[in-house]
């Protein structure tokens, strides 16, 4: 499922949200011995190899002769698809000599080399031991990736590499500004998740708004079955769907007025009415019993029985369920439901977002050959290979025909297909680790879905916990450009 081998162990930390977005799970840890480094680094990066000759082959001046230093995180996803990408780089510049180095203690490998000013040329920054990206922008230890998402893709001369990425992924890669530090590859889908089968069998749709939803949620409880369940010990999976449809209900620009931490952005009405109607299906008993005492496997489990019908999550369900989910299960994904046709934005609304970053440090003796091998492993051929080996898609849009998707990736390309421009990436995730997942996340939301709080209630302690976050001199802010 994820990347991270602490994603699949459930215990302190397990689920960095922040640094999440795909089936990818990138739980950042980094030791104040890195933290450090960065700042103190005593390498001058004069060690820079020269800059090859720029042709139409060779758009980022590649020197072909030129080694390449590649470590990447050997984690859910595997070696093979970026060793089958290395191979084409070497085929392309055969006189480069490629370091090709996996490994889940990326910190730890990395820390002396960063403090050296003798890192990588490119890095997959991911797992247990993630080195923290806010550090890595704030001590400017990583390049602008500009160069490469201006240079043409490798598919179409005609359209740069920026021109074929998925929605979001350019700027999940960017702190404070228009550079780019980071290239998140993988493609992660959030939203309401379900099986149709079971949905089916109910003879129903799956509802647009929320009169729809409530009358969904009835025929299955008159079948007993639960309309929802969510992994109570961690409801920050909870806003999955909420954030979304608070986008959806009230325009994107609402969830930029929370990640910027906006006095009273919590108060907006969108966000009271979204609150209030996850809250109906707390007060109408449409929550499988016993869900606010569940874990993620444990809510998963007892959805894919039957006993639910719909679960808030990401594109990584369907491997991480894999083992509890019936052949004929039917999976799939929708953007949240609205509440009505006042909504700002329309139905297919969705929250879809990067993850697995690379990165190509500042000081790395071949950036341009870091680049290079990321362009190419945004072509078509790459994508596909990565979808195929490790159902998940890539940020490349589209590299998926012709091969044949699983029913999870199937749905979730759909959806991405039906929300056309209108995907959100909530930035608090990436933002304001602590704020998010244990203030929002488990003191507000969570206290809300277990039905010990009110909306209004909820929504005075959450705006609370982000003016505190607001005026925090500790804490790096950023803001939406």
């Amino acid at each position: 499922m994820g990347s991270t081998p602490a994603h699949t162990n459930e215990g302190p930390g397990r689920r960095d949200l922040i640094k999440r977005s795909a089936a990818i799970g990138l739980i950042s840890v980094p030791t104040m011995g890195f933290l450090s480094a960065c700042a103190s680094s005593s390498g001058d990066g004069n060690g820079k190899v020269e800059k090859g000759t720029k042709t139409e082959k060779n758009p980022l001046a590649v020197n072909e002769g030129a080694p390449l230093d590649f470590v990447l995180f050997d984690g859910g996803f595997g070696q093979q698809y970026a060793k089958d990408a290395v191979k084409i780089y070497e085929t392309n510049y055969p006189k480069a000599k490629v370091k090709f180095t996996p490994t889940q203690k990326i910190t730890t490998t990395l820390q002396p080399r960063f403090n050296g000013g003798n890192p990588p040329d490119l890095i997959d920054n991911s797992g247990a031991e993630q080195m923290d990206m806010g550090v890595l922008v704030g001590q400017k230890q990583l390049a602008d990736l500009t160069p490469l998402l201006d240079a043409p893709s490798i598919d179409d001369p005609k359209k740069t590499v920026r021109d074929t990425l998925r929605p979001g992924i350019v700027e999940m890669g960017q702190f404070d500004g228009q550079p780019c530090w980071i290239l998140n590859y993988a493609y992660t889908v959030y939203g309401v998740w379900y099986s149709q089968k079971l949905l089916d069998s109910l003879d129903a749709k799956y509802p647009q708004t929320w009169d729809e939803m409530i009358a969904v949620c009835e025929k299955a409880k008159k079948k007993g079955i639960a309309a929802w369940t969510y992994a109570g010990k961690h409801p920050y999976y909870v806003p999955f769907s909420l954030y979304p449809m608070i986008a959806k209900v009230g325009g994107r620009e609402v969830l930029d007025a929370i990640d910027n931490l906006e006095p009273k952005a919590w108060e907006h009405s969108a966000v009271k009415a979204c609150f209030e109607a996850y809250y109906e299906l707390v007060r109408k008993g449409y929550i499988l019993k016993g869900t606010p005492g569940l874990d993620h496997i444990q809510s998963q489990t007892a959805w894919t029985e039957g006993k639910a019908l719909f679960i808030p999550n990401g594109s990584w369900v369907e491997n991480e369920a894999a083992k509890t989910m019936p052949a004929d299960f039917g999976l799939a994904v929708s953007g949240p439901t609205g509440l009505d046709a006042s909504d700002k934005m329309p139905f297919g609304t969705i929250w879809a977002a990067g993850g697995e970053p690379f990165i190509v440090p500042a000081k790395a003796a071949n950036p341009a050959g870091g680049m290079e091998q990321l362009r190419i492993m945004l072509s078509e051929a790459s994508s596909k290979n990565f979808t195929q080996s490790v159902k998940s898609l890539t940020a490349l849009n589209g590299g998926t025909d012709g091969i044949e998707l699983s029913p999870g990736l199937k749905s979730g390309v759909a959806a991405l297909e039906k929300a056309g421009q209108n995907v959100v990436n909530p930035r608090l995730q990436d933002w304001y680790v602590a704020l998010q997942k244990e203030k929002i996340g488990v003191a507000g939301i969570g206290e809300l879905m277990a039905g010990r709080a009110t909306p209004a209630e909820t929504i005075k302690k959450i705006q609370k916990y982000a003016d505190e976050a607001a005026q925090d001199s500790s804490i790096k802010h950023y803001k939406h450009q």
